[in-house]
């Protein structure tokens, strides 16, 4: 039975850890050699592909009031990876991971979950696809009020008509230390506890792909490098895969890569990122944007 640590409040990573480079791969406004051109994420060789977006189109209201969101944006989402999700204000980060999790329609272009096209199936396949193959974590929990943490967590496979595999489950819930909570309702559970909670439920179907949208947005600090700390660790040890967007370089630093949006389009990437690193790409990005 593969095991990672119980998760534990601890402090942020240091800025830098020896023997850990960070690559970026793209100058500001020039695609580096070898690297894709602006709007798409160099194609990663290094593993299989969870997920892919593929000249992405996305536009949101008609005529003068149109705004477009994706703006042909491409990357594809390595198996087994950390990868944040990152860019200005309006830049396309919520709408891309929404594309890609089968949440919204896009106009043009094609989303790949493994071998499935997501734009060749109905509401009704989506809906489906989301449940068996997806887990989600969000910023305000979405916890059921009614139901304990244990029926919480179980709710995706509930809604299925099936039943957690005990082992599994046990395994999950001493990872996340909720062992002393799981007869306790959301409101008797700290912030952290719920989130925890939150994860458990994202991850109980053994999904293919969790998406993370601003998960540590209502934690303090503490409780968000735990939950970090437990995102980070469940790719090496549970190979799982997961996207998370964030506006906080911080949290970006425990990604393994960072992909850069703005105006739509992916710009640029970083693998092995710092926080330093992340926020000093993004003060260049916002200074390209309000140029």
């Amino acid at each position: 039975m593969t095991t990672i640590p119980a998760i534990t409040p601890i402090p942020a990573p240091e800025p830098t850890t020896p023997g850990r480079a960070t690559t970026d791969h793209t100058a500001p406004g020039h695609a580096a050699p070898g690297h894709a051109a602006p709007g798409h994420a160099a194609p990663d060789p290094t593993g299989p592909i969870a997920a892919r977006a593929v000249d992405v189109v996305k536009t949101y209201g008609r005529g003068e009031a149109a705004v477009r969101a994706l703006d042909g944006a491409s990357v594809d989402i390595q198996r087994g990876r950390f990868t944040a999700v990152m860019g200005p204000s309006g830049s396309g980060k919520s709408t891309l991971v929404h594309a890609l999790a089968g949440l919204d329609s896009i106009d043009s272009g094609q989303i790949l979950l493994g071998d499935t096209d997501l734009g060749a199936l109905s509401e009704r396949d989506r809906t489906l696809l989301r449940r068996e193959r997806l887990g989600f974590v969000f910023q305000a929990f979405n916890l059921i009020p009614a139901l304990t943490a244990e029926e919480n967590l179980a709710l995706p496979l509930t809604l299925a008509g099936t039943r957690p595999d005990p082992v599994w489950q046990a395994e999950l819930v001493q990872m996340l230390g909720l062992g002393a909570r799981l007869r306790h309702r959301p409101a008797e559970l700290s912030g952290g506890q719920q989130q925890r909670v939150a994860v458990g439920r994202a991850l109980i179907a053994r999904p293919e792909l969790v998406f993370a949208d601003e998960p540590t947005g209502n934690l303090d600090s503490r409780a968000g490098a735990a939950l970090l700390t437990f995102l980070r660790d469940a790719t090496r040890s549970l190979d799982q895969t997961i996207v998370m967007v964030t506006h906080d370089p911080g949290a970006a630093s425990y990604a393994d890569r960072v992909v850069f949006l703005a105006d739509g389009r992916i710009v640029d990437e970083q693998v092995d990122p710092t926080a330093e690193s992340v926020l000093s790409h993004l003060a260049r990005l916002d200074a390209q944007v309000g140029g």
